[in-house]
């Protein structure tokens, strides 16, 4: 049951793709204001469930409520920032045209819209890459600017699937320190990962396997009730290849 302080609400949701099922039975709440973690191996089918939290997809059985809202919700689209594990940008142009492209999907323009640009491509160290064509970006300089365009319309809750694979744990620090600051302003955000000191970030996680949550808690309380050092050997216990 979906409560006042839940941002999401997964219930009983089952995905499959022909015979093959790739969510089975999830059930989860996610609070407002929390960093929450969907931790697991490739295959897990953490990208299935975010995609419908964040309206792309819909569940073969079960529903998806967000805000009480049951996805997917075009009313939704300018409280939601989404960044996909692809980065989904117009190589042929240049970065500051894809941002501008992407501001004024949500209306943005004017002074407001190039402050945004300005102030996210400085954080995320692309500044002197505004002009330059996306096409000739690395895959790192890819996953920033993906990062972004998920922030640019200052989201009430950000989905991010894999958002630091290929960044530099210097910059990964710093876009860590950054969600710290949107969290104490409100912000929820929901990250998918494999990596475990990344997992050991969120305030509460899902332990994802085979399209089962195998288990869910602070990262504290899923070491304490495995009677483990750490995350990685918490996930074992619970059944992690």
């Amino acid at each position: 049951m979906m409560t006042s302080e839940s941002s999401v609400s997964i219930r009983n949701v089952s995905k499959s793709f022909g015979r093959k099922a790739i969510l089975k039975n999830i059930d989860l709440e996610i609070q407002k204001g929390e960093i929450f973690g969907l931790l697991g191996p490739s295959g897990a089918g953490k990208t299935t469930l975010v995609r419908e939290l964040a309206g792309l997809d819909s569940p073969t059985e079960g529903e998806n409520y967000v805000f009480g809202e049951k996805m997917p919700s075009l009313k939704l689209m300018k409280r939601i920032g989404y960044m996909a594990q692809a980065d989904a940008l117009y190589e042929d142009l240049s970065a500051e045209e894809n941002l501008k492209f992407f501001s004024s999907l949500y209306g943005m323009k004017g002074k407001h819209q190039n402050e945004r640009i300005n102030e996210l491509m400085e954080l995320m160290g692309l500044s002197d890459h505004l002009s330059e064509r996306v096409g000739h970006f690395s895959g790192g300089m890819k996953r920033r600017l993906s990062l972004v365009i998920s922030l640019l319309h200052e989201p009430e809750m950000l989905i991010l699937d894999e958002p630091t694979v290929g960044i530099d744990p210097i910059l990964r620090k710093s876009i860590w320190n950054f969600f710290y600051d949107l969290n104490k302003k409100g912000t929820t955000i929901i990250i998918t990962t494999h990596v475990m000191d990344e997992a050991a970030k969120c305030s509460r996680l899902a332990l994802m396997q085979r399209g089962i949550i195998v288990a869910s808690g602070t990262p504290e309380s899923l070491k304490k009730e495995t009677d483990t050092e750490t995350l990685e050997q918490a996930f074992l216990v619970y059944g992690g290849d």
